[in-house]
């Protein structure tokens, strides 16, 4: 009798996983069109003006620290100081 409780107890807890699997599984299958299209739509989206000028300014930067040799926070004050101006 004990061995049979046991044996239920395992088969029990060996089904759980599969169980929150498939409902996982179910809830992925749910999600609607639109929103994998406007995820999409936002990855394909160019940079503005502003932010292609942040990025050069950044390449800019990270190029002179480079130049200097710079690491630590030697490096992150060094690029502080020059994004700001």
């Amino acid at each position: 009798m004990n061995r049979l409780i046991a044996a239920l107890c395992c088969l029990m807890l060996a089904a759980s996983p599969l169980a929150f699997a498939q409902e996982k599984a179910k809830g992925e299958a749910k999600r609607s069109a639109p929103a994998v299209e406007k995820k999409a739509e936002k990855a394909k989206k160019e940079p503005s003006a502003k932010q292609k000028a942040h990025q050069q300014k950044l390449k800019d930067c990270s190029k002179q620290a480079g130049d200097k040799k710079l690491k630590g926070d030697a490096r992150r004050k060094f690029m502080s100081a020059c994004l700001k101006g």
